[in-house]
């Protein structure tokens, strides 16, 4: 993980991150992001029906995988000296590969800019979420973040 003081945050754009820890995408995570966003389709929910499915077995959410890059996220960047931080959206995203239920999932990144806003910063960030044993990774995108004072 990489810490910094807000201060410095405009000297690391270009900076690579490195690769956090991974994170366990069990059924019960995939069911309870079903049910917060109602999506109950078979290839998340039912692990029995899912088998014969064009994945063999329950796969997650497209968007719960978006959903944990901010946890994943805070793995390999940490600000100090902020009062708050915003996921303020993504500039780009794809999906590669699903993530099977049960497999584990880490986050690398790189910052690729970080510009002056108004009481703040914006940072764009270039990152891919790996599938453990994964040929193809789950997600890559381009969040964009800001941290104020």
């Amino acid at each position: 993980m990489t810490t910094v003081a807000f201060d410095d945050l405009p000297g690391l754009a270009g900076t690579p991150l490195g690769t956090g820890d991974w994170l366990d995408v069990t059924q019960e995570r995939i069911a309870l992001f079903a049910d917060a966003t109602d999506d109950h389709q078979w290839i998340h929910v039912d692990p029995e029906r899912a088998k014969d499915g064009p994945f063999g077995g329950p796969i997650a959410h497209g968007y719960l995988t978006l959903a944990l890059v901010i946890p994943l996220w805070t793995r390999l960047l940490d600000v100090r000296d902020v009062t708050t931080k915003v996921n303020y959206g993504l500039n780009k995203v794809r999906f590669p590969a699903p993530v099977p239920s049960g497999a584990r999932i880490r986050l690398s990144g790189t910052l690729v800019s970080v510009e002056q806003i108004g009481g703040g910063v914006q940072l764009t960030a270039d990152v891919v979420v790996e599938i453990e044993n994964g040929a193809k990774p789950a997600c890559v995108a381009q969040p964009v973040f800001r941290f104020y004072r």
